[in-house]
């Protein structure tokens, strides 16, 4: 056996356990020789010192060769000074001389002694590796050769990296604490990419959902990977700052097109993308607060600075899942709102919100000891009042009937005395003149609330006490006669009035409180006027006195009479036995017996059917809806002691009493009275304004105003019978008779009122139409109108219901001489009068035209307008406009409108000015296209801030006949053109069913359901009401799959402080559950929630007995009962009745 020479350095080859491929195709590798075998040299063997097969192959870049095997980390840890030459792989070739040389056995143990050094060292390397990814979370990168800044200095000065880093890339540094313990895995393209775990073309063992974690180190597979549950969660919590990576649009340069004159443009535009690290929530919540605290130190006085700021503790609350954590952000909350409050005392806003965030803290009676505290203090704050009595009026274990009756006493009487405060220091100053906004506004709030107290007695069931307390109150402040008189003195003579026996507003043959005492002096004046004649006949004096009606002697004799029967009879009682009173029991016991019911055992008692609690219902509500005008107190005894809770005393309605002083406070009273009682009322208010808001929430019946917009979007019969309309309120002839006495002397108040002569004139048809003695043809209001007018011959407006009226029965012609008649009169007329009037005049006989579609109805609406426009003589229709008539026409149309910038500039914005805007639109759509009519009212708009535009009655009807004007037209009209004016008007009228309208009948042409749904549900998130919801659930009525839709409609609109008062929207939910869901437990669930939300509605109850009377207990059923008595609401019926009712036809 040869042993090597010296010279010659001995060379082993080692090779893996897999199949390894030459790097050079001409020289294929060996497979099978698995021993160390010792290199032969010669001179014919060198060309193995080639500098090609000692160039180390890892310096190759990945993407000209695939992936070659990793160095070990023993290499990776030497320098490339002592780094060796990779050694050629290759086959050997075996000389003659050596083959026959050596021994079997030597050569199978040192193969064996090979086999056994080669697995230590696998071993040893796994060991190191395992190692080596430990450290690299805990430390610095073990892989790294050298550091900056490190004290050993490396054996060469540079290296060329052929890599590069990827992680100084990603995370823009080394530091271990900035690069992610994870790595992008992807086979498909890895030149990019520095992979850790990847091996050449070895299949990877990272891919699988549970050997994902075999190349992490302890922590993170304690943890899982970063697509795991736990770490999703992190990804997802607010606490962590986010990388947010966005894109940027690198511009397309032609080279030959330009060039640039800077040349770091390029050289910024090269950037793909963007690194923009987002703040945490933490970062956040200190940022805001710090910006919160300097704002509301620098601004202490405004409001929106601390609402805003409380509203952020909101914001934070809702971020916390622990229940701890939250009532430490409210108590933060309060703090920063009392602080504001004591900064700003008089801020309604801060006031509100600071008693609501009480109300999520204390206790109902610590917060009802905190709303009494704040009002002793804010007396006289109408907000604030309305506020508390809806929070007591929706407090379901406190609410009793005589209670909150009580509590508005107290507003009222409080809101009245400043009032008188105001007044008197207006009377002192000599102001009888200008109107005191202050007192004019807490007016208003006062009348409001009057309103919702006669609305609670009303739906309470108290109907005799709410139309006595409008009786009492229209005579008191609007009726009353003219005299200085303190609030004291007033009231007594208003109770001498009230308990005369005279007749009251709205009964036959009331002259109002002012005219009745004019008489009644006149009268007394007369009967002393005969007494002094007698005393003069009969000579001498004969003394002081009473001058008291002979009606109060003989009450005063029959009184003292009674009393003396009475002492008798008690006297006889002492010694009299009790037969009386067993007669009567026994009396009871036989009825009881005769209706199948034992009085010793109470179960006997209680009802068997769930027909009768049906049956009870429907006479409850039919004796309801016929009872409602007081009894006087002689009928009731004569009826009977059934009666008597009927009457209405002066001690029922003393407190509830107070002096108006303003028009608008007075007009809004009557205005609200018709309503009430279900009469026809143009609009009296801006649907922003409270008054309106206190209707809209107080509702439990849809209006036929909104009930008409609702059948434009949805026109189903199914909708129909669930909504119930105040259509069918207004069937008594009773009532409506009342209705037209009421308004005969409102017209005494407020004389050529045209709103309330319109409604009276729709009042006098709708009677007529009851009792069944009209025609087509013939006006029912006709002798109506004819006798208004011989009152008042100059009521020109008066004339101009008449003829719509006319017109609307068809009798065109004679509406036209009617107008013609009054256009020619009016002509003599003061000027003031003229401004005022004849624009609405000219406006409506222009509309009658249009709406007659004759031959010559536009050319005669043409000349009617040229009228106007030109401000000349009135002259009934001859011929067509010629050319340049219609050009004079509408450049006087714009030079009117022109002058009414200044006052609308600054909010004066009149009824007569409105229809001039509406005249000259109505006269460009007939000439030049309703394109240019939209453009004449999108330029008045234009001239009114939006501020002012969204408080003003007036401007509203000019936004509702710019709607009507769009629909009319909206299949000929462009989407973009008109969904920017719709959606404005929406914005400042939230609350007008009109708006809702317009933009889901565009909608319905232009949309999609989805990106309707989207504006309905932002309009009620931002704007939440009745009315948004109202038209939401109408849009998804009758929809193939729209029942959980509806239900979460209801649900999400139910969840509001304010509309959980609505009891329209319970009982349209119950409604929906018991008839078309037909889901008898729902609606058994939504009946409990709805009387405990809203317990003061009598319907509300009702319902549950008429449409849940099949699933209800008869024990749920009488319990039922036995609660609305103690809540106190009305019951006019006994349930023993409908049993003796039973019995009887048995």
């Amino acid at each position: 056996m040869e042993t090597p020479s010296p010279e010659q350095p001995e060379t082993r080859l080692t090779t893996a356990n897999t199949t390894t491929s030459s790097l050079f195709p001409i020289f294929p590798s060996s497979s099978n020789s698995t021993s160390p075998l010792p290199v032969v040299s010669s001179n014919n063997s060198q060309w193995l010192s080639n500098s090609s097969f000692t160039f180390d192959i890892s310096a190759i870049p990945s993407t000209a060769a695939p992936a070659p095997p990793p160095e070990s980390d023993e290499e990776l840890l030497e320098s490339p000074k002592d780094r060796k030459p990779a050694a050629a792989k290759y086959d050997l070739v075996h000389s003659p001389s050596r083959s026959g040389s050596g021994s079997g056995s030597d050569g199978g143990e040192g193969e064996k002694r090979a086999r056994r050094k080669e697995r230590r060292k696998k071993k040893k390397r796994r060991r190191d590796k395992d190692k080596l990814r430990g450290d690299e979370v805990g430390s610095r990168k073990s892989g790294v050769q050298a550091w900056a800044g490190s004290s050993t200095k490396p054996a060469k000065d540079y290296y060329f990296d052929a890599k590069g880093d990827m992680d100084n890339l990603e995370f823009g540094s080394l530091y271990r604490m900035d690069v992610a313990r994870y790595k992008l895995q992807s086979n498909s393209d890895p030149s990019g990419l520095h992979f850790k775990f990847f091996y050449g073309t070895r299949p990877s063992i990272h891919l699988g959902e549970d050997s994902d974690l075999d190349g992490l180190d302890i922590k993170a597979r304690s943890g899982g990977r970063y697509f795991s549950i736990k770490y999703t969660a992190l990804e997802r919590n607010k606490g962590f700052k986010h990388l947010k990576i966005s894109q940027r649009k690198i511009p397309f340069v032609v080279p030959d097109e330009f060039i640039p004159l800077e040349p770091s443009s390029l050289h910024e535009n090269d950037a793909g993308s963007s690194e923009e690290i987002e703040e945490s929530w933490e970062d956040e919540v200190i940022k805001k607060t710090r910006e919160f605290n300097k704002r509301s130190r620098e601004f202490p006085h405004d409001e929106k600075v601390w609402l805003s700021f409380a509203e952020f503790q909101d914001e934070i609350a809702r971020s916390q899942p622990q229940k701890a954590a939250r009532l430490q952000t409210l108590e933060k909350k309060i703090s920063i709102l009392e602080k504001a409050v004591e900064l700003n005392p008089d801020s309604e806003d801060l006031l509100i919100c600071l008693l609501r965030s009480y109300r999520d803290r204390d206790t109902t009676e610590t917060f009802l000891a905190r709303w009494e505290r704040i009002l002793e203090k804010h007396s006289d704050n109408v907000r604030l009042w309305k506020e508390y009595l809806l929070v007591r009026q929706g407090e379901f274990s406190r609410f009793k009937v005589s209670d909150v009756r009580q509590i508005y006493a107290y507003a009222i009487q409080a809101l009245s005395s400043a009032c008188y405060k105001l007044s008197r220091q207006d009377s002192q100053i000599g102001n009888h003149v200008l109107p005191n906004s202050i007192l004019e506004h807490i007016e208003l709030g006062l009348t409001d609330i009057f309103v919702n107290l006669c609305r609670l007695e009303w739906q309470t069931g108290h109907k005799e006490l709410a139309t006595g307390l409008f009786q009492s109150q229209i005579e008191y402040s609007l009726l009353s006669p003219i005299l200085n008189l303190t609030p004291s003195s007033k009231k007594r003579l208003f109770e001498h009035f009230w308990n005369s026996g005279g007749a009251r507003i709205g009964e036959n043959g009331a002259l109002g409180w002012s005219s009745w005492l004019a008489k009644d002096e006149e009268r007394q004046r007369n009967v002393l006027m005969q007494e002094s004649s007698q005393e003069v006949e009969a000579g001498g004096w004969s003394g002081w006195f009473d001058p008291r009606p002979k009606e109060s002697e003989t009450k005063t004799e029959l009184n003292e009479e009674a009393r003396e029967e009475t002492s008798i009879i008690d006297e006889n009682m002492e010694d009299a036995p009790d037969d009386e009173n067993n007669k009567t029991k026994d009396d009871v016991e036989s009825l009881l017996k005769m209706l199948g019911i034992d009085v010793d055992s109470e179960s006997h008692s209680e009802v068997k059917d769930a027909k009768v609690w049906h049956r009870w219902s429907q006479e409850e509500l039919s004796r309801d809806g016929k009872q409602w005008m007081p009894v006087r107190e002689h009928a009731a005894e004569e009826e009977g002691d059934e009666q008597l809770s009927r009457v209405i005393l002066f001690e029922d309605v003393e407190d509830y009493l107070f002096s108006l002083s303003s028009q608008k406070a007075q007009f809004s009273l009557i205005c609200q009275f018709i309503d009430l009682f279900g009469g026809k009322v143009s609009q009296w208010s801006c649907t922003n304004n409270s008054s309106w808001l206190d209707k809209i929430l107080s509702l439990e019946v849809v209006p036929d105003q909104i009930l008409e917009d609702l059948r434009l979007v949805k026109d189903s019969t199914e909708l129909k019978s669930i909504l119930n309309s105040s259509s069918d309120f207004l069937r008594d002839p009773t009532m409506m008779k009342f209705l037209k006495n009421s308004i005969v002397l409102f017209l005494e108040v407020f004389p050529r009122n045209h709103i309330l002569e319109q409604s009276l004139l729709v009042l006098e048809e709708l009677l007529s139409t009851t009792n069944n003695f009209s025609s087509d043809l013939v006006n029912p209001s006709r002798a109506l109108a004819k006798s208004l007018l011989k009152k008042d011959r100059q009521d020109f407006l008066l004339c101009g219901i008449y003829a719509q009226t006319e017109a609307a029965h068809g009798n065109v012609d004679l509406a036209r001489k009617i107008f013609d008649m009054a256009l020619l009169s009016i002509e003599g007329a003061p000027k003031l009068d003229f401004q005022e009037k004849a624009p609405l005049l000219y406006f409506w006989y222009t509309e009658v035209e249009m709406a007659s579609n004759s031959e010559s109805s536009t050319q005669r609406a043409l000349h009617i307008l040229s009228c106007l426009g030109s401000n000349a003589k009135y002259t009934p229709f001859t011929s067509p406009l010629s050319g340049p008539q219609i050009l004079r026409v509408r450049q006087g149309f714009k030079e009117q409108i022109k002058s009414l910038r200044p006052d609308w500039a600054r909010g004066a914005v009149k009824e007569s000015s409105v229809a001039l805007v509406c005249s000259a639109s109505l006269f460009e759509t007939i000439t030049s296209g309703f394109l240019c009519g939209l453009e004449v009212i999108e330029e008045a708009f234009s001239m009114v801030l939006p501020e002012r535009r969204s408080h003003s009655l007036e401007l509203e009807r000019l936004w509702e006949y710019y709607i009507g004007l769009i629909l009319r037209h909206m299949k000929q009209l462009n989407m973009s053109r008109i969904w920017k004016s719709v959606s404005q008007g929406l914005h400042v009228y939230p609350l007008n069913p009109k708006s809702f309208t317009a933009m889901l009948s565009l909608s319905s042409c232009y949309s999609v359901s989805s990106k309707v749904r989207l504006i309905l549900d932002k309009c009620a998130q931002r704007n939440p009401s009745v009315v948004a919801w109202l038209f939401s659930i109408s849009f998804e009525w009758g929809r193939d799959g729209s029942h959980n839709r509806i239900q979460g409609l209801f649900e999400k609109a139910l969840t509001d402080d304010k509309l959980q008062k609505s009891v329209l929207l319970w009982r349209w939910y119950l409604a929906y559950e018991a008839e078309v869901n037909r889901n008898p437990g729902a609606a058994r669930r939504v009946f409990f929630r709805a009387i405990h939300a809203c317990p003061w509605s009598k319907s509300l109850w009702l319902d549950g007995f008429q449409r849940l009377s099949s699933i209800l207990t008869l024990k749920e059923l009488s319990d039922l009962q036995e609660v609305m008595r103690d809540k106190e609401l009305h019951i006019r019926t006994d349930i023993y009745e409908i049993l003796l009712q039973d019995d009887m036809e048995v």
